[in-house]
């Protein structure tokens, strides 16, 4: 089998914990911020762990070597 190939969007998106999770950015940051509370706006900083069914798919067709 020839070696596969990284998702080069994938890269840039996601990354992997050293337990094995998926690690991506916040969502839900992009615009309407005015009709967010203050108390969203905070809890939406930084990056969260992929839900597990999604993170299943994550590394097996966009980051098989991660």
């Amino acid at each position: 089998m020839p070696k596969l190939k990284t998702k080069s969007g994938a890269k840039k998106r996601f990354k992997l914990s050293a337990s094995g999770k998926v690690i991506a950015g916040q969502a839900g940051k992009r615009h309407g911020m005015i009709k967010r509370t203050n108390k969203q706006i905070r809890n939406l900083r930084g990056t969260r762990a992929v839900s597990e069914s999604d993170s299943v798919a994550v590394r097996k067709y966009y980051l098989p070597y991660g």
